[in-house]
């Protein structure tokens, strides 16, 4: 993803995405003024440049004496244009300086009317214009200074001087060659000509002429034709009266010539008849389309440039909590737990051959490999045994490692050290990540940085104890994406039941997050509203999936591939695609209160979601079978696991046990369907995610939060329960029994009315209808809007002398 104004870590020798400098943004007025003195720079400079061109030989004398008062300058602008056109033009470029003029009076154009449509240029394709206008100056310059004997001005000093060098080094000859070498570079890369282009404009300029010359044939053809016709017109000698209609003007349609047939004759013979062969040449190819034309004229469309001054978070916001220390062996811990390890299995009679030792910040690896004849089950039952004789908390035994012949014991260190999301970020893994949606979780066992992409998860299961780390590791997940990804790349649905995790990114609500039209918070902490937001998230997926048809793409990778090369037109509805990222806190208590109206959703995104770029991640504290169901199971292949409590939790979560066996502070399984890859999260603190919330939240934003499709649920009453004479014969009792105990629910009506569930429910939409509850809020009773029985008197009666 091309980024702009990249900030480079200082230990990465790659453009980075991580910005740190300061943007100087001016406001229009200050755009105003900045063009209008650059417009007049741009005149003083051109006026002052011409009429050096006329008076620098009178104006010569005086140039040494310019403080001098009585002195007067031939140069239209004075003194002052004779001091500007000696340096620019003799001392200078000579007459190439002028395009520095050109280029002042450009610049100040497009400040100056940077809000019309009276220049069309980007702030990118002025710096291009002045780099090359610069680059054509030196070059015209160093041209001219072949002709510096004739005339000095022509090339100026600089121009002489550099031709002078050029050809003391390389000689006249192969100053000659380096020009034209340059030229050639010039034309090429600026002007994008090509010995294809160039024949291809000759030969239209061939076919022009040859045209018009049969034009000028035409009279005489068209005489010959109308003999022809005259004498058809003649019926035995006498003549048939032509009548000739007046015509209606030509409509002129450019269509492209058939291919004329190339005919080859074979000659007759005495024995057979002639033949004539007509070969059809093959149809010319159209190499330039109208979509390489528009980005040829226009670029590739960049989704970016709405917020082209967007800096991305500084690493320095990140702490680092390592301190510049490496990872330390202690040679000691090492040496005796391996001999502890050696004996406890030799106790069982258990041969080791080769025993090795992988340190990471918490946890050490030690793989053995084990004598022959040695059933690994034997090795696997000991885990409590070696963890006894290593007094340690958390032995992981894997038996065996995926992928090699030996088996681990996974022991924590006694001095575990802290992995900080500043290491994490700053490392060539995650800034050399080439990938969609790049997670920089933290450190292996083997110290080295664990990067995946979200995309092709493409759903993230998260589950872990309380204070195990589960919160750390979701706004590592989110600090990952700001450090990465541009506002325009993707937009994230945050649903905290919580209401304290996640309340931080509200300042980024207008760069990063997306909410439901009528929806007044980003951040959605309302259960009820979790399910409009669920149901509009599918509304989104259907709406993609319609347009993803239309382009006929397969996924929202090449839809936006496509949509950047112009090959889509936006008339027709098509449009730069975000990825959406829903992330889900405590996701047990969505479950206990909402049930199914949270799983259908939630299953159906899971399962069809992937392709059009809505990835979900989804956390819970205990993962049981009743909360994390099959449905949702079968289609979160990648899960990460902190500690849990129970090993059945660890089956459940990761299919796997060992997830019980975690140190806790961060320590982490994570799986995508294959092998279990233990990995220490990286801690991001509360003060750190609130330092870049607040560089973000600080700069321009989108004048609103990326908008979802509304929603409406089938529970509320439609206008049709509000027919007066259709309301039920309960409906007035019903309303003076909700209003007097301020709770609007169902099963109140049952109790109090001796109701069935149905009727009750149609008089509950009734009321609703009527505006005496509210809305349905999931399993929460209706909010009565109507205060006593005065005000319902009095609003009834309104409602009967409505017209």
């Amino acid at each position: 993803m091309a980024r702009k104004k990249s900030t480079k870590s200082k230990t990465v020798k790659k453009k980075s995405p991580i910005k740190a400098v300061t943007s100087f943004k001016l406001t229009r007025l200050q755009e105003v003024i900045a063009g209008s003195f650059l417009i007049i720079l741009g005149l003083i400079l051109a006026l002052s440049f011409t009429s050096f061109l006329l008076t620098w030989r009178e104006d010569q004398s005086i140039l040494g004496r310019l403080g001098e008062r009585e002195l007067v300058a031939g140069n239209w602008l004075s003194k002052l244009g004779a001091w500007l056109g000696d340096v620019f033009v003799y001392d200078g470029f000579g007459i190439a300086a002028y395009s520095i003029a050109i280029l002042t009076i450009i610049t100040g154009l497009y400040l100056f009317a940077a809000k019309s449509e009276v220049i069309s240029l980007s702030r990118k394709r002025i710096s291009k214009l002045w780099i090359w206008g610069l680059l054509l100056m030196v070059w015209v310059s160093v041209f001219l200074g072949f002709f510096h004997e004739r005339n000095a001005l022509l090339g100026g000093k600089v121009g002489y001087e550099l031709n002078d060098f050029l050809q003391d080094y390389i000689g006249l000859i192969g100053a000659i060659l380096v020009m034209a070498l340059t030229a050639i570079i010039y034309m090429v890369m600026r002007l994008k000509l090509t010995p294809e282009k160039i024949s291809n404009y000759f030969k239209s300029k061939a076919a022009d002429i040859k045209s018009d010359f049969k034009d000028d044939e035409a009279p005489a053809t068209e005489i010959t034709e109308l003999e022809e016709d005259w004498k058809s017109n003649t019926v035995e000698g006498k003549e048939t009266p032509l009548t000739v209609e007046p015509a209606d003007e030509p409509t002129v349609v450019e269509t492209p010539k058939p291919p004329q047939p190339i005919i080859k004759s074979i000659p007759a013979t005495d024995d057979d008849l002639g033949m004539e062969i007509q070969q059809i040449a093959d149809e010319e190819e159209v190499i330039d389309s109208k979509s390489s034309k528009l980005v040829e004229d226009f670029g590739e469309f960049d989704p970016t440039l709405e917020l082209s001054n967007f800096q991305f978070p500084p690493i320095d916001l990140l702490k680092d909590y390592t301190q510049g220390r490496t990872l330390t062996i202690n040679e000691e811990e090492l040496q005796a737990n391996k001999d502890r390890i050696v004996e406890t299995l030799k106790n069982y009679k258990i041969g080791i051959a080769k025993i090795t030792a992988t340190i990471g910040p918490t946890v050490t690896l030690y793989e053995i490999v084990p004598e022959a004849g040695v059933r690994i089950s034997k090795i696997k039952n000991l885990e409590d045994d070696i963890a006894l004789s290593l007094a340690a908390l958390g032995i992981r035994i894997i038996a065996p490692i995926p992928g090699k012949g030996t088996i681990g014991i996974e022991v924590p260190n006694q001095n575990p050290s802290i992995v900080s999301m500043r290491s994490v970020i700053a490392s060539p893994k995650f800034q050399k990540a080439e990938m969609a949606l790049p997670i920089a979780f933290g450190k292996t066992i083997s110290n080295e940085t664990f990067v995946v992409d979200l995309a092709k998860m493409p759903h993230l299961l998260m589950a872990g104890a309380t204070g195990q780390g589960k919160s750390v590791g979701l706004n590592a997940v989110l600090t990952s994406l700001l450090y990465s990804k541009h506002p325009a790349e993707v937009k994230f649905v945050l649903v905290d039941p919580k209401k304290v995790e996640l309340t931080l990114f509200n300042k980024i609500e207008r760069h990063y997050l997306a909410k439901l039209p009528d929806s007044e918070d980003a951040i959605i902490t309302d259960n009820s509203k979790v399910i409009n937001t669920l149901n509009s998230l599918c509304i989104e997926m259907d709406q993609r999936y319609d347009i993803l048809k239309e382009a006929m793409c397969r996924n929202i990778k090449e839809y936006n591939a496509k949509f950047k090369a112009r090959k889509l037109n936006p008339a027709n509805g098509h449009k730069f695609l975000p990825y959406i990222v829903l992330v889900v806190d405590e996701f047990a208590d969505l479950i206990m209160t909402a049930g199914k109206e949270v799983e259908t959703p939630i299953a159906r995104l899971a399962q069809l979601a992937r392709a059009i770029g809505i990835h979900l991640i989804i956390a819970t504290q205990r993962p049981s079978v009743n909360v994390i169901t099959g449905m949702i199971k079968a289609n979160f292949p990648a899960r990460v696991s902190f500690r849990v409590q129970q090993k059945v939790d660890s089956r459940t979560i990761l299919d796997s046990g060992g997830a019980d066996q975690l140190i806790g502070r961060g320590d982490m399984l994570y799986t995508a369907g294959n092998e279990i890859i233990r990995i220490q999260c990286a801690f991001v603190d509360t003060p750190e995610v609130e330092k870049i919330t607040d560089f973000i939240g600080s700069q321009k934003a989108y004048p609103d939060a990326h908008l979802l499709p509304e929603y409406v649920g089938e529970e509320g009453g439609t206008a049709i329960d509000n027919i007066i004479e259709e309301r039920d014969a309960k409906f007035r009792e019903a309303a003076d029994i909700i209003v007097i105990a301020q709770q609007g629910s169902a099963s109140l009506l049952q109790r109090k009315l001796k109701l069935g569930y149905n009727r009750a429910g149609r008089i509950i939409d009734q009321l609703e209808a009527a505006g005496i509850v509210g809305g349905f809020e999931g399993s929460k009773a209706r909010q009565v809007l109507i205060p006593d029985l005065a005000s319902l008197e009095v609003f009834l009666n309104e409602e009967k002398n409505r017209p």
